[in-house]
């Protein structure tokens, strides 16, 4: 890296294809950490794990379940590395639960210099805050110690319903579950409702139990994803969730009325990570889907203009048309986080024009 610092060489970690935008785009160098990989220790007292930073959150759960620890939450792809994931506020969905970033209790970079930094909330506490959602600014995360839980099953349930008494009981459900999200089909406006609770039962694929079963929780919360496709998500505060999605809705059944691919909708504890979508307030996180093959831009833009009517804030890593000017605004640390870059990564190696545009740099 020094090398590439010397020669003014962007430095970009090569990511695992999840992110929708150009972060890790670069003509420079893309260090690809896959095979800096695995659990290096697990502190099965304190819970918590030391990962490398190139292991795919699908290696996760088997180690960590044998230590008798499991993730607190995580989203439904688990083919990014553990750093992406973090490095853009990757989340699942609970009303009581954070997204990963926030369960970061330290971690190792290094710098355009080549010097290792081993910060956490009492070392090189700056550059901490600043790391655990950093978008590979101002480093490469080689390992980060995450926060687990003792290890727990969930109970998942997959049911189907219409718009009326999906509505009408939203709030219900949310506040009763610990993780609830639901898809709505807008060419049938018809809901698909996932609930997944803790339970003390043992796995089992309960084959007489239609759309039910009860697994480890890392085997629960990950999808298939088969088809390609473009997205855009945006957390908005909690308050503003229904109403926000209620207007989507609307303009997909009145203006974009060949849209077919679902829109998501879960919700995100507040958190205190600086460059968090969620970052000090309740959220609601909605997103809007298209196939790959299809042109995207205008139900996007049309959607993102409906996000910031109802204060919404970007999903780092999914398309959004926000820059420095008017995201720095939404986010009181802002600064902070931009002083702290500024001192890691004076050059800016580890920006490419894509993040220098959304930075402001």
């Amino acid at each position: 890296m020094r090398a590439a610092a010397r020669d003014g060489l962007a430095v970009r970690p090569a990511g695992s294809r999840h992110s929708f935008t150009a972060l890790c785009a670069t003509d420079g160098v893309a260090l690809d950490l896959h095979h800096l990989a695995g659990v290096e220790s697990i502190d099965a007292e304190a819970k918590t794990a030391t990962v490398l930073g190139g292991t795919r959150i699908s290696d996760l759960g088997t180690p960590l379940q044998a230590a008798g620890v499991a993730l607190h939450n995580q989203g439904d792809v688990d083919t990014q590395t553990i750093t992406g994931a973090i490095g853009t506020g990757t989340h699942g969905t609970g009303p009581t639960l954070r997204n990963m970033s926030s369960a970061v209790t330290g971690v190792r970079i290094v710098t355009a210099e080549g010097e290792l930094r081993v910060c956490s909330p009492t070392s090189e506490s700056q550059v901490f805050e600043a790391a655990r959602l950093s978008l590979g600014a101002i480093g490469i995360a080689t390992a980060v110690t995450l926060q687990c839980l003792p290890a727990y099953n969930l109970h998942e349930r997959v049911w189907f319903e219409g718009p009326d008494e999906s509505l009408e009981r939203l709030t219900e459900r949310v506040e009763a579950t610990r993780h609830y999200e639901f898809f709505w089909h807008p060419d049938r406006d018809l809901f698909e409702h996932k609930a997944l609770q803790l339970t003390q039962s043992p796995a089992d694929a309960m084959p007489h139990a239609k759309r039910e079963r009860v697994d480890a929780s890392a085997r629960i919360f990950p999808s298939i994803r088969e088809q390609r496709f473009n997205e855009m998500e945006y957390a908005v505060p909690v308050d503003a969730g229904p109403e926000c999605f209620t207007t989507l809705r609307k303009l997909m059944r009145e203006v974009f009325t060949t849209a077919t691919w679902p829109v998501e909708y879960r919700t995100l504890a507040a958190d205190d990570v600086w460059l968090s979508p969620a970052h000090r307030r309740h959220s609601v996180t909605i997103s809007i889907h298209e196939d790959a093959s299809l042109p995207y831009e205008q139900l996007f833009r049309e959607c993102e203009a409906v996000f910031l009517a109802h204060d919404g804030r970007p999903h780092w890593g999914k398309l959004h048309w926000r820059r420095a000017a008017d995201l720095a605004p939404a986010y009181s640390e802002w600064d902070r986080f931009a002083a702290v870059r500024e001192i890691v990564d004076p050059v800016g190696t580890f920006l490419n024009p894509y993040l220098r545009d959304l930075l402001g740099v």
